[in-house]
């Protein structure tokens, strides 16, 4: 009995700290939503002033344009005004020399063209010079450093204020899935981005296959396509744990990368902002770096993104998972994922 009574004694000491902890969890659900709340109030008012500001300088930018428009024209305008009333005076001289060739009287004309002659002395024959001058490039230029720099610093605040893990974060996250079931648990539907795809390549199946072809798609000029690599990223972000699977065929890298990936000049896995998993190659590449890969891959792929953990995994999905690369790093922004195709194709699985 005695042995029985001190069992329950620890027992009930151990509940009564596990009670103590779950009153301590609640105060701290009860901070963490009182924090939140605060901070998105107060961001966004602090959101909505910087919109007002922008706005205010829209309209001031706006302004000065259409009066250096109007001070531009007016001048143009009165050139005009002037080299018409030349051109009319000119006529008219050349009309009175006309009438006094037709003069057959040799004294008339000896006594009309002195006069005639004084109407204009000489004239600088030559024309105006416009200068191919592109107006208010200096504006769109100055507005465009003004957007870069903003979305710098944006960037760099985000990655500021992005929110680290707590210990219960750590505490409670689910072991990495093992088994493609546990996998498919994380699954995300990925459509590719038609603005950002490069020209050489055909997007198909509503945005979810990339092929590449010999001819040049007609796609409207965008800022964020690929102009010289045939690659396209999608166009969800992605954060939290995603898993997706690739069925790819040719020339192919599976990549995932930042937002601010070079469009011009710059392959997947090549700089500090993207992850490619070369598929042909058998190769894995960041910032240039080689990682040669030694497990057999099937022209099926799984990728797994746990981007608050760090953590990207590259599978080979045949009969079993295969894991051909894993990285662990600090993912500082959201990740979008990308192709590159040549000579071949990519196709983004149903798992749903």
């Amino acid at each position: 009995m005695w042995l029985l009574e001190m069992s329950r004694q620890k027992l009930h000491q151990r509940i009564q700290g596990r009670e103590k902890d779950v009153k301590r969890l609640q105060q701290e659900v009860e901070t963490i939503n009182h924090s939140a709340d605060k901070t998105v109030e107060d961001s966004e008012k602090i959101f909505t002033q910087l919109v007002q500001l922008v706005e205010k300088r829209r309209s001031d930018v706006k302004q000065q344009i259409r009066a250096q428009q109007e001070t531009e024209v007016s001048r143009v305008r009165e050139l005009q005004e002037k080299l018409q009333q030349e051109i009319t005076e000119l006529r008219k001289e050349d009309a009175e020399l006309e009438q006094l060739s037709l003069t057959e009287d040799h004294n008339e004309f000896l006594q009309s063209y002195p006069s005639v002659s004084r109407l204009r002395g000489p004239t600088d024959s030559s024309s105006i010079n416009i200068c191919p001058l592109r107006y208010f490039e200096d504006v769109t230029a100055a507005v465009s450093g003004i957007r870069d720099k903003l979305q710098d610093v944006l960037r760099e605040t985000w990655t500021k204020t992005s929110l680290t893990e707590s210990d219960v974060e750590v505490l409670l996250r689910p072991a990495e899935p093992k088994s493609r079931a546990e996998f498919l648990k994380y699954s995300c539907r990925i459509t590719l981005d038609p603005n950002t795809a490069n020209n050489r390549l055909l997007l198909s199946e509503g945005n979810r296959k990339v092929r590449y072809t010999s001819y040049k798609q007609s796609y409207s000029h965008h800022p964020d396509r690929f102009t010289d690599t045939f690659q396209v990223v999608s166009r969800e972000s992605l954060t939290g744990r995603c898993y997706w699977e690739v069925e790819w065929s040719g020339m192919v890298s599976v990549s995932v990368a930042y937002e601010n990936i070079g469009r011009t000049g710059t392959l997947f896995g090549f700089d500090d902002n993207s992850w490619a998993l070369f598929c042909d190659g058998n190769e894995f590449r960041h910032n240039n770096v080689i990682t040669s890969l030694s497990v057999p891959k099937s022209h099926r792929l799984g990728v797994y993104l746990d981007h608050g953990a760090g953590n990207l995994s590259f599978y080979s999905v045949s009969e079993v998972m295969s894991l051909l690369h894993r990285v662990q790093t600090t993912f500082t922004w959201p990740l979008y994922a990308g192709f590159f195709v040549y000579n071949g194709f990519a196709e983004l699985c149903d798992l749903q």
